[in-house]
């Protein structure tokens, strides 16, 4: 395993069996190279207005952070890139700098603004918008597959 570690903050459980089964899918895989740490924030309270929620959850995710983390969120306002690219990205930062790239999901309504604020990068999986749980699912199998690349082992086709 690499002694270079990734963490994730996410907003809420995954409740949906399949969601749980598929990240511990790719969570399981990643831990054969990498030590990943996720870190669960509770989702905002229901009968809060969107912005209250998404603020009270950012309050949280910001409170959550460390000093060894660079925050990096994912956001659909963030910048698209390709696997490839990706796995460049995560070398960048295994490879330059002693901190740990800290990844960063919002809830069902995404990301307060005082999170993307702070952050070092703003990535998008794409143009389409997702639940925030198969995003976790779709970012955990891109990270599994950044792995691959960077140890060239078959499986990006």
């Amino acid at each position: 395993m690499s002694s270079k570690s990734l963490r994730l903050i996410v907003v809420g459980r995954l409740r949906i069996p399949f969601w749980r089964a598929a990240a511990e899918h790719y969570y399981k895989r990643i831990s054969c190279w990498r030590a990943i740490y996720e870190t669960i924030i509770k989702d905002g309270n229901s009968s809060l207005s969107v912005s209250q929620r998404k603020a009270m959850e950012g309050k949280n995710i910001l409170a959550a952070l460390e000093p060894i983390d660079i925050p990096i969120c994912l956001d659909e306002k963030g910048k698209s890139i390709s696997s490839q690219e990706f796995a460049n990205f995560l070398r960048n930062y295994f490879e330059n700098t002693t901190k740990r790239p800290c990844f960063i999901i919002g809830g069902a309504f995404g990301l307060d603004s005082s999170v993307c604020n702070i952050a070092n990068d703003c990535l998008s999986l794409g143009n389409i918008t997702f639940p925030h749980e198969l995003a976790r699912v779709i970012f955990l199998e891109q990270v599994y597959r950044a792995e691959t690349l960077l140890r060239n082992i078959p499986y990006h086709h």
